[in-house]
């Protein structure tokens, strides 16, 4: 039953952002991943189309995810946080400084805020991430974050 329910809400985020049409101009680029803090949502675009809608992670109380329009910077398929005891990163991209969307073992915590500021994924949306900008390139491909 929760499956079928988890596939009905991505299938509901996709058709949301399918209304919205394609990702802003401002925005533009083969992978645009555009995240929204107050509803926990990623959608992915790819070539202007809405493909992908995931529940995510971001910055708890007292910490905080960057908002804004950024470029990743570096990718790594396995990181390690040298800052939060060595927590492992999978098919982590990074966009600003130590900020990264990653995969996470924290599953139940999709939705609501719970990371140190990084963006949380499943693990398997987060390889689905780290492929699509690694078969279109960093430079190709763009972070969206608003409130």
């Amino acid at each position: 039953m929760r499956r079928s329910f988890a596939a009905f809400g991505l299938t509901l985020t996709i058709a949301v952002a399918a209304l919205l049409g394609p990702a802003p101009a401002t925005a533009r680029a083969e992978v645009v991943a555009r995240i929204n803090l107050s509803s926990q949502q990623m959608v992915v675009y790819v070539d202007g189309r809405a493909r992908y809608g995931w529940d995510v992670s971001t910055a708890r109380a007292g910490y905080r995810t960057p908002v804004g329009s950024y470029r990743p910077t570096r990718m790594h398929r396995m990181w390690y946080s040298r800052k939060y005891d060595m927590a492992p990163m999978p098919n982590s991209v990074f966009f600003r400084g130590g900020y990264a969307i990653h995969g996470t073992p924290h599953v139940r915590s999709l939705g609501r805020p719970a990371s140190h500021g990084c963006v949380r994924l499943a693990p398997e949306n987060a390889r689905t991430l780290y492929r699509l900008i690694a078969d279109r390139g960093m430079k190709n491909s763009r972070v969206v974050i608003t409130r």
